[in-house]
């Protein structure tokens, strides 16, 4: 087992004011999903440095489930290509929204990431708003440096604390991490993850097993060619994720997710693919 790239999920800069008990029971079912979706990444330095499956103009939407109930959506989107800092980035954003009417639940998200051509983060910007107030943190990644930025606070403008990082080698930032994993999926290891979540250092184990089976899902009529991967969270994360999980990304270049399942404190959340947008993609047809 080989120690894999960090990641850094999160920020604990900002308050809004409610406890963490508060924002645990209320959020922590939808939250969680998120963070799954951006979770599984694969070792630094694996990585094929052909970026397949960032396709401009890629759009993909979601469905986040608790046994029955439709708690909320997730959509991610691939912009054009941009430069930062010298380096041809793919500019990538996240929304995170809960469902209207679904009870103590009342959350709203976004993840914004520059992803260079090897698969590492350039930039980061994360916003989610807990009733009235809007919480942001903004991450400047410079590897030559070995050091990582850091400003957060309320709104967009409002910088009310500000801190700097090393890094020992590259990171991934929560949304990055969606795009390496698909990147690294046949990668067969099985790899133990350093992570940085809210400036705290813990583990998760993720298992590529690089084996293939089908999944079906509502809007494919047939069942659709995917590849598992499984693991597990060695602590108990923000809005109570912990753990094991699971997730089926389809078994073609594009590498899709179409599903993932995880534990929270209270039960299990499913993640459901449920519209798409990219140029040329069917998903693959299983057995």
């Amino acid at each position: 087992m080989r120690k894999a790239g960090v990641c850094i999920i999160g920020s604990s800069f900002a308050s809004s004011g409610n406890s963490p008990e508060r924002r645990s029971a209320s959020n922590g079912l939808f939250h969680s999903l998120a963070l799954l979706m951006f979770f599984a990444l694969p070792a630094w330095g694996q990585t094929s440095g052909a970026p397949g499956m960032m396709a401009e103009g890629e759009e993909l939407v979601y469905n986040v489930r608790y046994g029955f109930i439709d708690l909320g959506q997730v959509r991610i989107r691939t912009h054009t290509r941009e430069q930062v800092g010298g380096y041809t980035t793919y500019r990538t954003k996240a929304f995170i929204d809960s469902y209207s009417g679904i009870p103590f639940v009342d959350l709203h998200a976004t993840f914004e990431s520059w992803i260079d051509t090897l698969i590492f983060p350039r930039r980061f910007v994360g916003k989610s708003k807990e009733g009235k107030t809007w919480e942001y943190s903004r991450y400047s990644f410079d590897y030559e440096l070995n050091k990582v930025f850091i400003e957060g606070g309320r709104r967009d403008t409002i910088v009310e604390k500000r801190d700097t990082m090393n890094l020992e080698g590259r990171y991934q930032d929560g949304l990055s991490l969606f795009f390496f994993a698909r990147d690294q999926l046949r990668s067969g290891k099985k790899m133990d993850i350093r992570c940085l979540v809210k400036e705290e250092k813990v583990n998760a184990i993720i298992d590529f097993k690089n084996s293939r089976t089908s999944v079906e899902i509502d809007p494919v009529e047939y069942p659709v060619d995917v590849i598992p991967f499984e693991g597990t969270m060695e602590f108990v994360g923000i809005y109570g994720m912990t753990g094991d999980f699971e997730g089926w990304f389809s078994n073609d270049e594009a590498r899709v997710p179409i599903m993932a399942k995880m534990k929270v404190i209270i039960g299990s959340i499913t993640i459901e693919l449920m519209e798409w947008k990219r140029p040329g993609w069917i998903p693959p047809r299983g057995e």
